[in-house]
């Protein structure tokens, strides 16, 4: 879920850095998000039930306004299906203590700059040294299929802005 917000008289919207675990994206910046439960009437509802057990803003305080395209990530064997929502109010954001590092509270105005496209060597599943394209938000590298979520973000949004 990106889920947008007003803070300090800005637009602000949320990532996680992931704790350090035995998994393919252990120690990596993503977006609020998981696995479908039982009890999840649809991928939407999936996304908004993560979204407050990661970063603790409620389900009913998010109004989903669109859904991204859709992605597959190979190193997990998942398709991810993200969604954009926005939440009147600034949230107090609460870390999930099993799952989340540290919450990252990212400025639209620095992530719609040029200087947060970047490009940057690193070392994937499949290859070793090779030179990815990223974003550098609030001081985390972003890539992979997160990376690629916020480039179709960015293009919508350079388009309406």
């Amino acid at each position: 879920m990106a889920v947008f917000y007003p803070k300090n008289s800005q637009t602000y919207f949320v990532l996680i850095l992931r704790k350090t675990y035995k998994g393919v994206h252990s120690n990596q910046v993503g977006f609020p998000g998981g696995r479908v439960e039982e009890e999840d009437r649809d991928l939407a509802e999936t996304a908004l039930r993560e979204t407050e057990e990661e970063v603790g803003i409620p389900q009913d305080k998010i109004e989903v306004i669109r859904e991204l395209s859709k992605l597959y990530i190979p190193p997990s064997n998942f398709w991810v299906h993200p969604f954009v929502g926005i939440l009147e109010e600034t949230p107090n954001l609460i870390p999930q203590e099993s799952e989340v590092e540290d919450i990252l509270e990212v400025k639209l105005s620095d992530f719609l700059s040029e200087e947060s496209f970047v490009t940057r060597n690193l070392s994937t599943s499949y290859m070793k040294n090779i030179d990815v394209p990223a974003f550098l938000l609030n001081d985390q590298i972003v890539w992979g299929a997160t990376g690629m979520m916020l480039g179709e973000l960015r293009e919508m949004l350079q388009e309406i802005l």
